[in-house]
């Protein structure tokens, strides 16, 4: 009854609390120091051709403006887009390229582009001649190409490129000698006018079935958008060579995919079909799935699978039918794909889960099965010495395990390589290296003969990620170390240079010296430096950075990085007023969740993005503080979720205590996303921090109510756990000053704008110290610079009010 008193009363101030609107404000800016960190230099992207001899450094331009971020945008089925450039809206750009040669050194700039190009999509051909990638403008996306023997960029047709879809819009064929393309039909006609009178309802129908849903963005909400959705989706496949000859492929379709055979005489074509759907994402709509060749003609119509309304929410759930469909590696033409074996459903009893089947050319024959899986299929590498490695993953456990087959033999029984807990970063093994195969395709880099393969991993370790290079045998399990980072540097291998790991392209950094790219001779340990990127915030290089680890009450491990001012002296100035930056996770097992995974030897970058900006204040931050939430056994993680929130919080700051450099009576917590959950459940359920910063939260968990984050179950089965869980219903409880920032236009699934102005008003409607900030134009993370800027303000003005000048 208490329960039922709490959520109603909650539900009133939802629904009844009205505020008066105040003025959009303008802009502010905060101090110099602040801006200077947001206008820095980026360092640039960087990309090695497929031969290993280029080196493509890619220029990054600082924040955009508020007015590219104003383009227009058109929610539809999940996605955004830019109906002028029939493109995504608001996507990330480079600015311009700089070819270095692996060995003499020889820096070339890539000359032919236009004043102030945006550059998305690149992309390398097979043998590392050209790199292709789409230029966008006002009105369009066009398709480039820059051949690195001569440094020089040219644009290779005159057709507008289709990139509304998931994935890259074009791809090289095998031979690199043309690309297959994505691009708007030539005769589309005029875009579909909305009717200004309605011609009846919207409505929706379930009759009887189970069709239950995460919380969904952006999704169709009428006829007009499935019209605009056909007009915008659809587009026309050609093949066009690097002399610019085109050729038109099949007719134009919403295709999702379309991908060459290994030997380049077929193509497997993904096509969305309707009826779509107002309640799921464009990736749960129907899809007709077939093979063409390279003309067009369809060859074998592989499957029609139909709208994915009704798939469980619970972890390790899936489609029924054939997914994960794709081109066998090793093999000219042979297509492969997994079904489920119990209809999707983990909550099905079943021996085995998954199947794995392949069809070869011509595709008139029987599907050969190779092997069933007791638990979710989670990929497949594939060798060109007759086996492959497939992984099985189930996600109430967190066990994973890699088995070795013969795919041409199906009556040799699999062997278990690998039998892991993902939980457990200390034993992981790594990832096996792959080469190019005679296809061009990926493939395991095997060596003696096939028994064993090169490995390279992160390397957890009690202290600290030390990535390292081995050799490992499949066959008798044991593992030879061929190389590990070593302190005081944090080294992490990029690409092989040799395939038999001799000589590798690694990227190089400790805690003052920005990473850079190296080539290591693994045998003698020599160093060749081949980028000379430099410090992209010096006027702050001097901060201290350290990584700490204490415990919490119940003996979890628990570890975070701390910074300190520069010039900070624990003598002279004492303890400083304090910011935690944290971001809870979920573990099934204690020992896994007081596991260390960080290095004490990266690179000190600061980032406007973080809890950085607090450092020009003064203030002691902790970044990545660990809050691990565990529930062993029976116990789910979040049975206690509020407890070990609040344990950990406590065990940071006492840490900070006994260092004697922050003091727990000046202390202010924050986070994002996630860690805006946790900001306001603390300040909910406790009086540790004396103020809060929460930025694109969820805090009210009933409006998810078919599970969050790692909650597997729905509202009404645990309706204690959303309640208890949402710092909404007992914003009564926040005595303390909280900030809300959330971007206007979020679309991140579950934190939507409304989650930030219902539990604003919840506070302030209960007499709570709180603001709120709604950043125009903004989705779930924030990228115009007049945006950027005023968060800091805000931020930055909020803990010295709330927290440094008590």
């Amino acid at each position: 009854m208490k329960r039922l008193s709490i959520f109603l009363t909650s539900f009133f101030i939802l629904f009844t609390t009205i505020l008066p609107i105040q003025a959009q404000d303008s802009y502010r800016v905060p101090s110099q120091e602040l801006v200077d960190l947001v206008d820095g230099a980026r360092t640039p992207s960087v990309s090695i051709s497929p031969d290993r001899q280029t080196l493509l450094m890619m220029e990054l331009p600082s924040l955009p403006t508020i007015a590219e971020l104003a383009q227009p945008e058109l929610r539809l089925a999940g996605l955004r887009i830019n109906p002028n450039t029939n493109g995504p809206s608001r996507p990330g750009y480079m600015t311009g390229f700089t070819l270095k040669n692996m060995e003499s050194g020889e820096e070339r700039t890539v000359t032919g582009l236009p004043d102030h190009p945006r550059i998305t999509n690149v992309s390398w051909s097979p043998d590392g001649s050209h790199f292709a990638f789409l230029l966008i403008r006002d009105n369009s996306l066009e398709l480039w190409v820059t051949d690195t023997a001569v440094a020089e960029a040219k644009r290779l047709t005159g057709r507008a490129v289709s990139n509304t879809y998931y994935g890259s819009p074009f791809s090289w064929t095998r031979d690199g000698s043309s690309l297959m393309v994505q691009t708007v039909p030539e005769e589309r006609g005029a875009v579909p006018v909305r009717d200004l009178i309605p011609t009846g309802p919207v409505i929706q129908e379930s009759i009887g079935s189970a069709r239950p849903a995460r919380t969904f963005q952006d999704l169709l909400q009428d006829s007009h958008d499935e019209l605009l959705f056909d007009y915008y989706f659809t587009s026309a496949l050609m093949e066009i060579t690097l002399s610019g000859d085109e050729k038109a492929v099949g007719e134009p379709a919403v295709f999702r995919n379309a991908s060459l055979s290994p030997d380049a005489n077929y193509i497997l074509v993904s096509r969305t079909v309707r009826p779509y759907s107002y309640r799921v994402p464009a990736f749960r709509f129907p899809e007709v799935i077939e093979i063409w060749d390279r003309d067009g003609n369809l060859v074998h119509e592989f499957a029609e699978l139909p709208l994915a309304d009704a798939v469980p929410i619970a972890f390790s759930a899936t489609t029924e039918g054939p997914r994960s469909v794709s081109w066998r590696n090793d093999a000219p033409a042979t297509l492969t794909w997994v079904e489920a074996l119990d209809g999707g459903d983990p909550a099905v009893d079943v021996e085995k889960r998954d199947r794995l089947l392949s069809l070869a050319a011509p595709f008139t024959g029987e599907p050969v099965t190779h092997l069933d899986l007791e638990y979710r299929y989670a990929g497949v590498m594939w060798s060109e010495e007759g086996f492959a490695l497939v992984s099985e993953f189930w996600r109430e456990d967190r066990h994973r395990r890699t088995w070795m087959f013969n795919p041409d033999d199906t009556a040799q029984p699999m062997q278990l390589v690998f039998d892991l807990n993902t939980e457990d970063r200390y034993s992981d093994p790594g990832s096996p290296e792959m080469r190019r195969s005679e296809y061009g395709t990926w493939v395991l880099n095997m060596e003696e003969g096939g028994e064993t393969v090169l490995m390279r991993g992160i390397g957890a370790t009690p202290e600290g990620n030390r990535p390292f290079l081995s050799r490992f045998h499949l066959f008798t399990g044991e593992s030879s170390e061929l190389w590990r980072s070593e302190s005081p540097w944090y080294e992490r291998i990029s690409t092989l240079l040799e395939e038999d790991g001799s000589r590798v392209i690694t990227i190089r950094e400790t805690t003052d010296v920005q990473p850079n790219y190296f080539i290591r001779d693994i045998a003698t340990g020599e160093l060749t430096q081949i980028t000379f990127f430099e410090h992209p915030t010096p006027q702050l290089r001097d901060v201290h950075k350290e990584f700490i680890q204490y415990q919490r009450e119940d003996g979890v491990q628990l570890s975070a990085t701390l910074y300190l001012p520069p010039d900070y002296d624990t003598e002279r100035d004492g303890k400083l007023p304090v910011l935690v930056w944290a971001y809870p996770r979920e573990f099934r097992s204690a020992d896994a969740a007081g596991q260390v995974a960080d290095s004490p030897y990266r690179f000190a970058g600061m980032s406007y993005w973080g809890p950085h900006f607090a450092l020009t204040q003064g203030f002691a931050v902790v970044e990545n503080a660990t809050m691990p939430i565990v529930g062993e056994g029976d116990e789910n993680p979040n049975d206690t979720f509020v407890e070990q929130l609040i344990s950990s919080s406590e065990a940071v700051l006492a840490e900070l205590e006994r260092r004697g450099v922050g003091d727990p009576g000046r202390a202010a917590i924050g986070g994002h996303s996630y860690g805006a959950f946790m900001t306001a459940n603390l300040l909910a359920h406790s009086r540790i921090f004396k103020a809060g910063i929460a930025r694109s939260g969820a805090y009210n968990r009933t409006l998810t109510p078919f599970g969050f984050q790692a909650e597997p179950r729905n509202f009404w089965d645990a309706s204690e756990i959303y309640l208890s869980m949402s710092p909404f219903m007992h914003a009564g409880g926040i005595k303390d000053p909280i900030l809300f920032i959330h971007g206007a236009e979020d679309n991140n699934s579950g934190t939507f704008p409304m989650q930030s102005e219902r539990m604003y008003a919840a506070v302030s409607g209960l007499g709570g110290t709180s603001r709120l900030v709604m950043l125009p134009e903004e989705s779930h993370g924030y990228r115009a610079r007049e945006s950027v800027l005023h968060m800091l303000w805000e931020q930055t003005e909020w803990i010295n009010r709330y927290v440094r000048d008590l």
